[in-house]
């Protein structure tokens, strides 16, 4: 799988394990509230399951062509425990991603530019 393809599984599965969180908490919310109605949680509960495992697997696969260190790896993986922390960590080191990819660019059109050396 492409490097591209990796990070563009990451960010389906940070966002839809966000989604699921939200979808388990309502869930909760009418089981243990005045609904006293456990349908929420029995739908949620599994989808937010293999949605969790699908995104601590897109961590774990991503990490090696965006070369995360150790420690960041670790919070990428426990972004994935807080609901909605997932979307937080994927903007974050995605915004990393392209500010260093802008970066690079800015700088192979600036060798383009200049003079050839003889």
């Amino acid at each position: 799988m492409s490097a591209r393809n990796l990070v563009t599984l990451f960010r389906v599965a940070a966002v839809a394990e966000a989604c699921s969180w939200a979808g388990l908490l309502i869930g909760m919310f009418f089981k243990y509230g005045p609904a006293d109605n456990e349908i929420g949680v029995k739908i949620f509960g599994p989808i937010h399951g293999m949605l969790f495992l699908l995104y601590v697997l897109s961590v774990l696969l991503v990490r090696s062509p965006l070369r995360w260190s150790v420690p960041r790896t670790l919070v990428g993986l426990l972004a994935s425990i807080p609901p909605f922390a997932t979307i937080w960590f994927e903007r974050k080191v995605l915004r990393e991603v392209r500010t260093a990819e802008d970066r690079a660019a800015e700088d192979r059109a600036a060798e383009d530019r200049a003079p050839a050396r003889v």
